[in-house]
């Protein structure tokens, strides 16, 4: 873990290798929806899991990881659970949009690492390694046009809203609180921010994954697509970006997959995944 500023390029001690601008996948969905669930099982099937941080070529960084400090009252309204989260106000969309910027022109940053027991932004920072494909997973990652506008695949997750709910009371309770707690704060805050901020984001996914993990036929089709951009089958997306347009070409995903792990030796890439789901 470094100590440096969240967000910030690492320090002229380290020399940066040239490395190809990422593709950059951002996937969606409302509160325990199983966003990064998802993108845990992308990472388990190409292989990525037990590749060293530093040498993955995909990687999972979260949205959550760019709460804004809260003020001494905000704190302990959070405690008491009556502070809405699911707002868009209560991202630093500034820092996210910057250090998306660099990762997507291939610097080795630095991410915040936030507490969401005590909703506090800790002072270490984790070091994000450049990688060939990062999955940015978040509730509102499609609601910011800056940052929308970045993905080259946009992915939503959707997820029954009781499962999604029965999701959220049992992680919240493993976190400590209490279930009255827990059900005020989802239908003062999370249900209708989910309808107001995160759903209407779903326009602008790509690909719709229902049910989430447990959708294999879905996983397995962008893992192969996610497999033709390592192996550099996919390239257009290139141009694109180099003319200043994020998105990609609308292609198919190919009809068959295979399960098994995909990664061969190739390119050198890496970063660290988030450390928890919203």
């Amino acid at each position: 873990m470094a100590s440096a500023g969240s967000g910030s390029l690492l320090g002229s001690g380290e020399t940066e290798r040239p490395h190809p601008r990422p593709f950059l996948i951002g996937v969606s969905g409302g509160t325990a929806s199983g966003k990064s669930t998802v993108c845990e099982k992308i990472m388990e099937l190409l292989g990525q899991n037990e590749v060293d941080h530093r040498q993955r070529k995909v990687v999972i960084l979260s949205q959550d990881r760019f709460y804004k400090i809260l003020t001494a009252d905000q704190k302990a309204k959070a405690l008491k659970g009556q502070y809405n989260f699911d707002h868009p106000d209560a991202f630093d969309n500034d820092l996210m949009h910057t250090t998306l910027k660099n990762i997507v022109e291939g610097k080795t940053v630095e991410v915040p690492t936030y507490d969401f027991v005590t909703h506090s932004r800790l002072p270490e920072t984790t070091v994000v390694y450049p990688a060939d494909v990062v999955l940015f997973e978040g509730i509102l990652v499609f609601y910011t046009q800056d940052i929308r506008d970045m993905f080259h695949l946009r992915l939503f997750v959707d997820t029954d809203s009781d499962v999604r709910l029965s999701r959220r009371v049992l992680r919240d309770m493993k976190r400590g609180r209490d279930l009255e707690q827990i059900l005020t704060q989802y239908t003062t805050f999370v249900k209708p921010a989910f309808e107001e901020f995160c759903l209407p984001t779903k326009k602008y996914a790509d690909v719709i994954i229902p049910r989430g993990v447990d959708n294999m036929v879905a996983i397995n089709l962008i893992v192969q697509h996610i497999q033709d951009i390592l192996n550099g089958d996919i390239c257009k997306w290139q141009r694109g970006v180099m003319n200043g347009h994020g998105r990609t070409p609308k292609r198919p995903f190919p009809e068959q997959v295979d399960s098994g792990p995909m990664l061969g030796p190739g390119k050198r890439s890496h970063l660290e995944s988030s450390s928890r789901p919203h």
